[in-house]
This record gives C-alpha cells, sequence and structure tokens, in this order.
C-alpha cells in the first residue's frame, strides 16, 4: 500500500508543487515592481481560481468516477466518463466568454478591487479570460489520468505548463515591458500547449479505448444524470471553498494595499503546503476509488489510513520548515521592507496551518474516491458558516489575526465535519 501510495503520490507532489511555483514567480515578478502590481496579480489570479475552482468537478467528479469503473475494470465506463467530462468542459467555457464582462464586474465588486488596482487587474481579467477553453479541458484530462491510476501524465503536463508559463511571463515582462499584461498572456498561452499535450498523450497511451466509445452511452440519461449530480454537489462544495478565499482576499483588500500584499504573499506559503500535502490527498482519490469499485473495504480503508499518515508527515514538515525558515522566504517574493516588515507578526499561522489544515485536504481525496459528493457538500456548508461567524466575532478585536485565526478554524471545522459523517456512514457515504 505504501508504494502505491508513494507511485501515485509523489509524481503529484512534484506537480502540485509547480502550480505554487508558478504564483511564486508571478508574485516575485511584480514584487520587484510595487505593491500596487503584488496585490492586482493576486486579485486577479484569485479571480481566476474562484472561477476555475468552482468547475474543479471536472477533476474531482471525474476521478472518482473513473476510478472505481477502474476497478470494475469497465472499459466503456472509463471512455465515457472522459467524454461527458470533454463536453461539460467545452460548454462550461463557452459559457464563461460569452458573460466575461457579467464576470468581470461581478468579481471586482465582490474582491473589493480598489481604484488605484483596477485598471490593472481589468487589463489581466480581459486577457487570461481567453484560457478558459483550454484550462477546462486540462481540468477534465487530469480528473481522468488520476482515475486511470497514472500520475506521472499529469506531472508532465503540469511542468510543461508551467515551465513554459515562467519562460513566457519572464520574457513578455522583463524583456518587452509588458507588466501585468505579459503574465496574462503567459498564462493563456502555456494553457493551449498543455491542452495540445494532453490529446497527445491520450492518444499514445489510451487511444485503443476509442473503440469504445458510444454517443447514445455518453448521453444514457441513467448515467449523465449520475456524473451530473455529482458534478452538481462538488460544484455547490467548491463555490463555498472559493468564496471563503475570495472572502479573505476581499478582506485583506479592504484592510489596505499593505496587509493585502502581505497575505497574498504569506498566501503562497499556504498554497505551497497545500499543494504538496495534496499529493496524498490525490492519492486517496485514486485508490479508495479503485478500491471501493472493486468492493474490496479492506483495502479501503487500508488507503484511507496509510494516506493520512503520509499527509501528516508531509504537514509535519512544512511546519517545521516555516517555522526555521519563514522570515528568510519573505525575500524571495518581495524586496520591499514595508511588505516584509509587515508580514513578520504574521508568520506564526504559517506553522500552525499545515497540521491543522491538512485533514481537510486528506478527507476531500477519500470523500471524492468514494464519489460521496453530498457528504463533501454538507461539510463545506457547515465550515463556511463557521468561518463567516468566527471571522465576524474576531476580525474586530484581532484586525488581520482575527482574519487568520477565522481561516485555521475553517480548515478545522471542514476536516472535523468529515470526520464526523465518515464516523456515522463509513464506506457507504453518499
Amino acid at each position: 500500500m505504501n508504494r502505491e501510495i508513494l507511485r501515485l503520490a509523489l509524481p503529484s507532489i512534484l506537480s502540485n508543487i509547480s502550480v505554487p511555483l508558478l504564483s511564486t514567480v508571478d508574485t516575485a515578478l511584480m514584487g520587484r515592481l510595487s505593491e500596487v502590481h503584488i496585490g492586482a496579480v493576486g486579485v486577479g489570479s484569485m479571480i481566476f481560481n474562484f472561477i476555475y475552482w468552482n468547475f474543479g468537478f471536472l477533476r474531482m467528479g471525474t476521478t472518482g468516477i473513473t476510478a472505481q469503473a477502474f476497478g470494475k475494470q469497465d472499459d466503456e465506463a472509463i471512455t465515457n466518463t472522459l467524454a461527458r467530462a470533454m463536453i461539460v468542459s467545452l460548454l462550461v467555457s463557452s459559457l464563461i466568454l460569452a458573460l466575461q464582462i457579467p464576470f468581470a464586474k461581478a468579481s471586482f465588486f465582490l474582491m473589493n478591487v480598489g481604484p488605484e488596482q483596477r485598471e490593472l487587474v481589468n487589463e489581466y481579467f480581459f486577457i487570461r479570460i481567453w484560457a478558459a477553453p483550454a484550462t477546462l479541458g486540462l481540468i477534465a484530462f487530469m480528473g481522468w489520468f488520476f482515475g486511470m491510476q497514472n500520475a506521472i501524465y499529469p506531472l508532465m503536463l503540469t511542468i510543461v505548463i508551467n515551465v513554459a508559463n515562467i519562460v513566457l511571463s519572464y520574457l513578455f515582462v522583463w524583456h518587452l515591458g509588458m507588466d501585468v499584461a505579459g503574465v496574462a498572456w503567459g498564462t493563456v498561452l502555456a494553457q493551449y500547449i498543455g491542452l495540445l499535450l494532453a490529446f497527445f498523450l491520450f492518444r499514445k497511451k489510451y487511444g485503443v479505448f476509442l473503440k469504445h466509445f458510444s454517443r447514445q452511452a455518453v448521453l444514457k440519461l441513467e448515467e449523465l444524470s449520475r456524473f451530473l449530480a455529482i458534478n452538481r454537489d462538488i460544484f455547490i462544495r467548491t463555490l463555498c471553498l472559493t468564496f471563503a478565499f475570495g472572502f479573505f482576499y476581499s478582506r485583506s483588500s479592504a484592510a489596505g494595499e499593505i496587509i493585502l500584499a502581505v497575505n497574498v504573499i504569506l498566501m503562497q506559503y499556504l498554497n505551497w503546503m497545500s499543494f504538496a500535502v495534496d499529493g496524498f490527498a490525490f492519492a486517496s482519490e485514486s485508490l479508495v476509488g479503485k478500491y471501493s469499485g472493486a468492493k474490496n473495504e479492506f483495502a479501503t480503508r487500508k488507503a484511507i489510513r496509510f494516506s493520512f499518515a503520509w499527509g501528516m508527515f508531509m504537514a509535519a514538515l512544512f511546519s517545521l520548515f516555516y517555522w526555521s525558515f519563514g522570515e528568510q522566504l519573505l525575500a524571495v517574493f518581495t524586496n520591499q521592507q514595508a511588505v516584509m516588515q509587515a508580514a513578520l507578526p504574521f508568520l506564526f499561522w504559517m506553522i500552525i496551518l499545515p497540521v491543522l489544515g491538512t485533514p481537510s485536504y486528506i478527507w476531500d481525496g477519500v470523500f471524492i474516491g468514494l464519489t460521496a459528493s453530498k457528504a463533501m457538500r454538507n461539510s463545506m456548508m457547515l465550515a463556511l458558516a463557521v468561518f463567516l461567524l468566527s471571522f465576524f466575532l474576531l476580525n474586530k478585536p484581532m484586525g488581520n489575526d482575527g482574519l487568520w485565526l477565522a481561516l485555521v478554524i475553517f480548515l478545522i471545522a471542514r476536516g472535523g465535519f468529515q470526520w464526523v459523517l465518515f464516523l456515522r456512514k463509513g464506506l457507504t457515504l453518499k
């Protein structure tokens, strides 16, 4: 079981770490310009995280359903799950492009974008929006590859995309003087490079599955309804999650340019941890889905236990690292002394966040593998209510510390509610 987990988790960790590396590079590029540029790219990126994370069901739902079909050795279900995911990704991306102006207005309002940042955020948004078809298509492919117990292809895709993004962003910003627009165009072009590679990899290794494709089966009402129902619940769950982080950025923005820049930078610490721990969450998605699909209860429970053990080990390493080198890491993100000094009092939260927040990430993987979408949805809705209540109780007396404490409570509540639901229902969770 350890070998199976590490075979899936290690490529996922390498893949996931390259994602915050990209936002780290973007933040570092803007950090050499001004705090306004840092905040603009941070807010702009969060807007797209808010949009794309809400459609993360294309990965999570596809992984769980595909992994269970893989465990059952049902080649037709495997093939048609990918087809359904790609159809949904095309429809959703078309809707995003058609509604980009209302999306922008609503996002700027909800994120509390100030007048000094509006022009830069506006420029970033209306360039990066054109990556939507490629981004959602890649999300669907990633989920399907994970469901097929293949963590190498997502690693290859993520590395190629992020290397291309970093190189293009650096070229556009520092050699062509494009500033925020350069970062946005780097992301757009890299996403389409990644989508072309995903099609090539699928055709090379899994082309044989195309013989199982059936338009009638893809649109079969019973299976399509199950696919959409699972993804609907995950969509609601993810909407709550992205609202929580969007609310965090909005309150940071309302606190002023310095606090916004501080929280954008410290959120990179959380991103590094979460994407690393998610490697074990992704492994649990694949393995729990495979073994539950094969009706092997012993192996399913063993996969859950071992995934938690590895995830908490990784969290402890991050806590130790941030305790030892958290202050030195600030210089990676900015050379603005005012921002660095303002960040020092809040480094404590970076030390405790990994250990307290990791159980929620691993439980997510377990629930996805079990396709327990309703339980995921309900636990996240309860956790969001706890987060908002905590913020309104703590923010006034504690300021930015209250905002970070509310976020810690949110992560604890997520994991706690999921644990209680699993204790009650076990592997029969839905």
